[in-house]
């Protein structure tokens, strides 16, 4: 199985164009609740709102919220801290991870210093508390809070489990379901408590799961394009420079030899690998049914939520039902077809 097909970001702008004006009206109230007089808050603000993101998480709390009822003054808010955690966590991953880019800027921490990258971080988690207090908003508290004490133990885990010899496909979902896939389940959640009277723990341990699907699909779609070769040089290859351990590479030495295990430890523990390092893990990967099996676990995570979803009990049933399921799907779809 191969996923031929390759959406870039003009095709996720179509596909986010029926919740445009929620992420309006997201946009805004995200810079009112990051507003400061402190002058070099508003430097280091006005420096980040420049890295704009797809917005995959706040999309992706809307359009949860528009398959259980029409949005809300609480969805937005919802939204709001579900960006306030995101950006902060990458802030602080950025001064972890010793990172010079982020999107292509140089990273907060770069420019100004480790210190100024960890108390921004810390200033937007302390204002997605503060908007949860000012508007009453207990329950998505809860939610967003369980995903940061999740996130942050998946990162410590992952400290400990770098090594090919120590990692495996066991310990790697656990970690990216800590580290992404817990994120995603809290989008998916807080939309629908945003726009749910009284939902039962049951119905939304269910929406939660399907998150926790979406997010294992969205962390693995990210280790394929580490591998996905386009030329010499032309793939990502973070995770291959920074020596991490992922699915394609687990589920290729799943497949080989004693010999060329070895022989793909030897190159990959490299710190410097040369180009031919980097072609030879590639087609390795490739030959031993590293990216074929690695594509279609990506895509039984996808199914398995969709699945969820569709005959969810508290799903809409009005006439935009069917319409609305659709477009998530086409959200989705995004996941595991993007290029990016």
């Amino acid at each position: 199985m191969s996923l031929s097909r390759s959406l870039s970001k003009s095709d996720l702008k179509q596909r986010l164009q029926p919740i445009e004006a929620d992420l309006h009206a997201f946009r805004s109230v995200f810079k009112q609740t990051i507003a400061t007089d402190v002058p070099l808050l508003n430097q280091v603000i006005g420096y980040m709102h420049r890295q704009k993101g797809k917005e995959i998480r706040p999309a992706l709390v809307f359009m949860t919220a528009r398959l259980f009822g029409p949005t809300t003054h609480a969805t937005h808010v919802a939204a709001t801290m579900i960006e306030l955690l995101h950006t902060a966590t990458l802030i602080h991953d950025d001064v972890v991870d010793e990172a010079d880019l982020r999107r292509n800027f140089t990273t907060i921490h770069r420019i100004w210093n480790n210190k100024v990258g960890v108390l921004m971080g810390d200033y937007l988690l302390s204002k997605g508390l503060s908007i949860a207090l000012k508007e009453d908003q207990l329950a998505l508290l809860k939610i967003t809070s369980h995903a940061v004490e999740r996130m942050s133990e998946g990162e410590l885990r992952q400290l400990k489990t770098t090594k090919l010899q120590t990692m495996t496909q066991e310990r790697y979902y656990q970690i990216i379901e800590e580290k992404t896939a817990s994120l995603l389940a809290a989008c998916m959640e807080s939309g629908a408590v945003s726009v749910l009277k009284s939902p039962s723990e049951e119905a939304l341990r269910a929406i939660h799961d399907a998150g926790i699907q979406i997010g294992l699909a969205f962390q693995i779609k990210d280790d394929l394009l580490d591998y996905q070769d386009k030329g010499i040089g032309k793939t990502k290859q973070h995770d291959l420079e920074e020596r991490k351990v992922t699915l394609p590479l687990l589920k290729a030495t799943a497949n080989a030899s004693p010999a060329e295990i070895k022989q793909a430890m030897r190159r990959f523990k490299r710190r410097r690998k040369s180009k031919n390092d980097i072609q030879w893990i590639l087609r390795f990967v490739e030959e031993h049914q590293g990216m074929k099996e690695s594509e279609e676990v990506m895509i039984q995570h996808v199914e398995r939520a969709m699945t969820t979803l569709s005959t969810h009990p508290d799903r809409r049933k009005d006439g935009d039902a069917s319409e609305t399921l659709k477009q998530f799907g086409q959200l989705i779809d995004f996941v595991i077809y993007r290029s990016v």
